[in-house]
């Protein structure tokens, strides 16, 4: 028997490295667009945009820039030790989606059933050990109850808090970095002081206008410039399609930046523009109404009988916006980079289309087409196939070749992990 299950894995191993080449050769395109539905474009009337991170990129620049001043904002407003201006950014280590134990002081990814995925805990830069994190949460899945809802609550007051703005790539490093400090200096602290000052900081990097002002004075080094946007803009705008905007960014960011990579003249290309709309609170709460920003910046007092082109609103609800403009269901098609705050409610609520940008999808599209991805995960499946066939075999030399395969089987699957 145990020759028998050896030389059956030589067999798929063959296979599989023949298998290889025809996979190779229908790869999936980096720069495409992916539909979860079938849609029309010819049915779509109104295009709708978020701002930052759909119309606008930016470069590399700007999360170190985040970083620096959230950091700087703890040691001098917050008290805490100036040692962590020691800490640079490093942006390669948190990527969107994951969770944080506010509690626990803790990084880690969760599954869409709420499984942590062990090998993916961090207590400040160091790895949790997998029988730590099992025995902390009594096995390794997390009740729905601990979980953070769309908008980052829970019955729990933020147990698990997730991170799903792009913008929040420096808040967790940052969070990381500062939980790393504490822990290696023995500093007995509070994690959910840690947490709130961390956040309140990173929001001051926005509120305080610190980020505007610097992109503002130094635009060609924090936006990406793409000289498509402003074509493809102008065709929908010639084919007879209503444009909007809205963005929780304030006037003169949004102006400073789409006369950049559109022209001057970019309102005239939009039917409506909204700024600091405060999302995701624009899309539930009824009760803020529009104000008009005159040139100069300066909240007017008018009441908004309509939202006329040129003109540039703050604040606002979408009941108030539908009712204004009549642009209800599947004729509107709306572009975000965040799947909650910017999506979820659109479609599920108001019938709108929606689009996600999601910039990390062509970096995970390349690894995934690389010849090693596609050959660990060409083996990993048929390594699980092999051992499901195989499991009926109880004898001792059998079962040892069994937790082989099982071992192999954890390596790569955690080594895939890695390199994805």
């Amino acid at each position: 028997m145990k020759d028998y299950l050896w030389k059956r894995y030589k067999e798929a191993k063959k296979v599989t490295k023949d298998l290889v080449p025809s996979i190779m050769s229908n790869l999936l395109n980096p720069d495409a667009i992916f539909s979860n539905n079938e849609m029309s474009l010819s049915d779509v009337e109104i295009y709708g945009f978020d701002y930052d991170y759909t119309l606008v990129f930016y470069s590399k620049h700007l999360h170190t820039l985040i970083f620096n001043a959230a950091r700087d904002l703890l040691i001098n407003e917050h008290r805490y030790p100036a040692e962590i201006r020691k800490y640079e950014y490093d942006p390669n280590f948190a990527i969107r989606g994951l969770h944080y134990d506010v509690h626990r002081a803790m990084l880690m990814k969760i599954d869409a059933f709420h499984y942590i995925q062990l090998g993916t805990v961090y207590r400040g830069m160091s790895v949790v050990p997998d029988d730590e994190v099992i025995a902390m949460y009594d096995g390794s899945h997390v009740p729905l109850e601990q979980m953070s809802d769309f908008y980052g609550k829970s019955s729990q007051g933020n147990t698990m808090k997730q991170f799903m703005d792009i913008f929040s790539l420096p808040e967790m490093t940052l969070l990381s970095y500062v939980n790393e400090y504490f822990l290696k200096n023995n500093i007995d602290y509070e994690p959910v002081h840690l947490y709130k000052d961390v956040k309140d900081s990173i929001r001051d990097v926005h509120i305080k206008g610190i980020m505007y002002r610097a992109i503002e004075a130094d635009i060609e080094k924090y936006v990406c410039y793409a000289d498509q946007t402003r074509a493809v803009l102008a065709k929908l705008a010639d084919h007879g399609k209503k444009m909007f905007l809205i963005t929780n960014s304030p006037s003169s960011f949004v102006d400073r930046g789409m006369r950049f990579i559109v022209g001057k003249d970019w309102r005239d290309l939009f039917d409506v523009v909204i700024v600091q709309a405060d999302k995701p609170n624009f899309f539930n709460d009824k009760r803020r109404p529009f104000r008009k920003v005159n040139e100069r910046g300066v909240l007017l007092w008018d009441k908004i009988h309509e939202l006329q082109k040129g003109q540039i609103y703050k604040q606002g609800n979408l009941y108030e916006f539908l009712k204004l403009t009549g642009w209800r269901g599947s004729k509107v098609l709306y572009f975000g980079d965040h799947i909650y705050s910017d999506l979820a409610d659109l479609t599920l609520k108001h019938g709108w289309r929606t689009g996600a940008i999601i910039p990390e999808l062509r970096t995970e599209i390349k690894i995934m087409n690389t010849e090693r991805y596609i050959q660990t995960m060409t083996w990993l499946q048929t390594l699980t196939g092999l051992l499901e066939h195989m499991q009926v075999h109880k004898d001792p030399d059998s079962q040892l070749i069994l937790q082989e395969w099982k071992k192999e089987r954890k390596e790569m699957r955690f080594g895939a992990y890695l390199e994805s």
